[in-house]
């Protein structure tokens, strides 16, 4: 492991243990903690989502991380106070690791510039 990936997991080793302790349970993967996003983004509070729901606050949490590096911009609210995504660029074709530590050092600056939280 390259110093670089080594201080990237050592950053959200801390997250998840931040947010073991605000939520009082450990995010079990990327894909939790890429759903909390998803709930702060959409601002309407813990309530039971759907599974298609589930999946729409994911896609948020995606994009908004990812638009940190100008893949995706912020079109608007829907009628229903749900964001919508615009593509500005094109993402690179990545493997499945590189995809995960993308998402990983976004959502890492998510939680510091964004929720001041790291």
């Amino acid at each position: 492991m390259i110093k670089k990936d080594l201080e990237q997991e050592l950053k959200w080793q801390a997250l998840l243990e931040k947010l073991e302790k605000i939520v009082g349970k450990r995010p079990a993967d990327l894909k939790s903690v890429l759903f909390l996003i998803g709930v702060q983004e959409l601002g309407k509070g813990i309530k039971e989502f759907s599974k298609e729901e589930k999946r729409d606050l994911m896609h948020i949490a995606i994009c908004k991380v990812l638009s940190f590096s100008g893949f995706y911009e912020l079109e608007g609210l829907d009628e229903t106070g749900w964001p919508h995504w615009r593509i500005k660029k094109k993402l690179p074709h990545f493997d499945v690791l590189e995809q995960e530590k993308l998402l990983k050092m976004h959502v890492i600056e998510y939680f510091e510039s964004e929720i001041n939280f790291l």
